[in-house]
């Protein structure tokens, strides 16, 4: 199955839920007008796509309908779906162009976050990068274990000290061994908490003084890891990340197993993050760099029964 294969899959229930009701919705009206677009607009916040992305989706959508002088209700879908990878375009792509580079994972517990850090590092490495990972998330032994085991899986080395270590001092070790192993990647799972704000941005801020000075003018990406299924959730979860930590970009998780993939959009929209990867299911190879065109096009793709045109 292709990459794009892969997503348009992944976005089954989702596209079974948000776009199947537009595109029935679509085909109720004969002319488009201002009714049409209030109930497209309650369909989108209906599909977690979320009240001022949804307002701002309609004005995109009215002005290019206007522009290209659209008046039949069922060419609005391919419009929708040029609204929405526009939208979605940008800042999409791991800027990863020093050696080391740095890659630092946040997230709460439960959403995916070491799993991610697996497959990204099995992924580099089948790019040909040298990939070391560290442990950083200190704060629960089984996160450390859990890193340990994948680290194995992708066949990469990895820097761990025991549980309750300060996690700037593992971030140290790892950057240390990466430079005495010319490593391409650093990959470091790092604090899941935030039911402290302060003491995370303690944290972060202190290991990112460590990298400052370490490897002053390396690429680094701050990437936070989100369970799509949330919905809403994922993007308050965002957003209280955001306050405490300098975030480049999202993974969005479990995108094959919810109907709430619509909120790529809100946290692209309003918090002005772009996702970098997707995750459509459980194999190493399921974590897919984020394309807004495949997104928008398995997203809205007409027809929603198993035999889906390609």
């Amino acid at each position: 199955m292709g990459f794009f294969d892969k997503i348009k899959e992944g976005l089954k229930k989702t596209r079974e839920s948000v776009s199947g009701q537009i595109q029935s919705m679509l085909n109720s009206f004969t002319k488009i007008d201002e009714e049409l677009f209030e109930e497209l607009e309650e369909l989108l916040v209906m599909g977690d796509v979320g009240v001022t992305t949804s307002q701002h989706i309609c004005e995109m959508l009215r002005k290019k309908i206007k522009e290209k002088g659209i008046t039949d209700p069922a060419l609005i879908m391919d419009e929708l779906k040029a609204v929405v990878a526009e939208m979605l375009s940008g800042d999409c792509e791991l800027k990863l162009g020093t050696k080391p580079s740095v890659i630092l994972v946040i997230g709460v517990n439960g959403v995916g976050k070491t799993t991610s850090i697996g497959k990204i590092a099995a992924r580099l490495k089948a790019e040909g990068k040298s990939v070391l990972l560290g442990a950083a998330d200190t704060f629960r032994a089984a996160a450390i274990e859990q890193l340990e085991v994948w680290a194995e899986r992708a066949d990469v080395p990895i820097i761990s000290r025991p549980e309750g270590s300060d996690p700037a001092s593992v971030v140290f070790d790892t950057i240390t061994a990466a430079k005495a192993r010319h490593a391409d990647v650093v990959i470091c799972d790092t604090a899941g908490r935030l039911h402290n704000k302060k003491h995370l941005m303690d944290e972060l801020a202190k290991i990112a003084r460590i990298i400052d000075r370490e490897l002053p003018g390396c690429d680094k990406e701050v990437l936070l890891v989100v369970d799509a299924a949330t919905g809403q959730n994922a993007v308050n979860q965002a957003k209280q990340f955001k306050e405490a930590a300098d975030i480049t970009g999202i993974i969005l998780t479990k995108l094959d197993g919810t109907a709430k993939g619509g909120v790529v959009l809100p946290i692209r929209e309003d918090l002005d993050l772009p996702v970098k990867f997707v995750g459509v299911g459980e194999q190493v190879d399921d974590l897919q760099p984020f394309i807004p065109e495949d997104f928008a096009e398995g997203l809205f793709a007409r027809d929603s029964s198993n035999k889906e045109n390609p």
